[in-house]
């Protein structure tokens, strides 16, 4: 049974993308900040008879709970085969803009959604390295396609900028093109995928369903060897090839 770590895996598409991967027969760890949270998200799963899964507090911009997650998975497993970093942040606030947007609110969206997934991907990657076909998903957004962004004819030109979120999740694909390069020589997978507008709080519930969200998700999990490395993936925005430049 491969074995699978969400990160910010409670609510909204980390869950949904839980759900799904249960019923592919993984084992899913599923990472929440809050531990009443998960409980009650682990609750609604086994409700539904999906019963390989386990809960695991985990804030991604916690150095300290990311270790101990470790430690508690390492007891359970000596192999990991998939890690979805799902965890994020708007980190901004309306109107959404850089002229308007603090240091603070900057350096809150990098923490969560840059360092997050760093240390995550970095002490994880030993009981990653162990599987036969590691794979490593990102969880990013067409916002933070600087190709896009400067666009003006792309449809989202004039509406979607999201200043300090952008900025980060922009940084967060430089990371997924660094880390996919030191890992070439191997069998992981690395890529960005954006999961499009979907229906959560994140959103205010805007968007599509959250069932297709984690499917998109779950096709770069699901990837073989032959399978595409450091890629930058949006199929709301390409529905042909799902490859978007970053």
């Amino acid at each position: 049974m491969k074995t699978v770590l969400i990160t910010g895996a409670n609510k909204g598409i980390g869950f949904e993308t839980a759900r799904q991967l249960l019923e592919h027969g993984f084992f899913v760890f599923m990472g929440s900040r809050n531990i009443e949270n998960g409980a009650e998200a682990i609750k609604k799963l086994k409700a539904e008879g999906l019963t390989n899964v386990e809960l695991v507090e985990l804030d991604v911009t916690d150095l300290h709970s990311v270790r101990t997650a470790r430690e508690e998975i390492g007891k359970k497993i000596d192999v990991l085969d998939v890690l979805i970093n799902n965890a994020g942040i708007n980190g901004g606030s309306a109107p959404y803009t850089v002229l308007d947007a603090t240091g603070e609110e900057y350096l809150n969206a990098f923490h969560t959604n840059l360092m997050g997934t760093a240390n995550v991907s970095q002490i994880f990657i030993d009981l990653l390295k162990k599987s036969p076909e590691p794979r490593i998903v990102n969880l990013s957004t067409s916002v933070g396609s600087l190709s896009l962004q400067s666009d003006p004819e792309w449809p989202a030109y004039h509406y979607a900028k999201y200043g300090v979120y952008a900025i980060s999740k922009a940084a967060l694909n430089m990371y997924t093109i660094q880390l996919a390069y030191e890992l070439r020589d191997t069998n992981f997978k690395v890529n960005a995928v954006c999961p499009g507008l979907t229906k959560t709080d994140f959103t205010f519930f805007n968007g599509g369903e959250v069932s297709v969200a984690a499917n998109r998700i779950i096709k770069y999990v699901l990837i073989g060897n032959d399978g595409p490395t450091g890629k930058f993936f949006s199929e709301e925005t390409n529905p042909e090839t799902g490859e978007i430049a970053w």
